[in-house]
């Protein structure tokens, strides 16, 4: 059996794919343990919490919802540039600028930068498209 190990770009997959966990995590930061009556964390109704949050809490509930949106386009581009044979060290380094924007999409989005955000968001749809495409002949 040969030996059989996750590229670059897979890795790449795993970490985006945690990415919205991390900003619910960001969202729900320093509310675990505070008493509900003092606007402390509900777990037995989170998304209605989450729904009454304001300021960077909010903004970073919306970064989780937008990196959960982000996901499909990114994993089916992965696997369709590694299914049509493209070049290994170019979509890995694709992959890992798209984990790259998206974490600093988050950063600009937590922190109320709505016009930088959006050119992040921009740089990384057209890396996403990038590796859709590089396998193309």
């Amino acid at each position: 059996m040969p030996f059989v190990h996750f590229t670059l770009a897979y890795w790449c997959l795993f970490v985006a794919a945690l990415l919205p966990i991390a900003c619910a995590a960001i969202a729900k930061a320093g509310m675990f343990g505070k008493p509900k009556r003092e606007g402390g964390f509900d777990n037995a109704n989170p998304r209605v919490w989450l729904a009454r949050q304001k300021d960077w809490r909010a903004r970073a509930n919306a970064a989780q919802a937008n990196s959960f949106e982000a996901l499909p386009l990114f994993m089916a581009a992965v696997i369709i540039a590694h299914q049509l044979g493209a070049h290994q060290g170019r979509v890995d380094i694709l992959a890992f600028l798209f984990v790259v924007l998206r974490i600093l999409y988050i950063m600009m989005y937590v922190a109320g930068l709505p016009t930088a955000r959006s050119l992040v968001w921009v740089a990384a749809l057209a890396v996403n498209i990038g590796i859709l495409f590089i396998g193309y002949r």
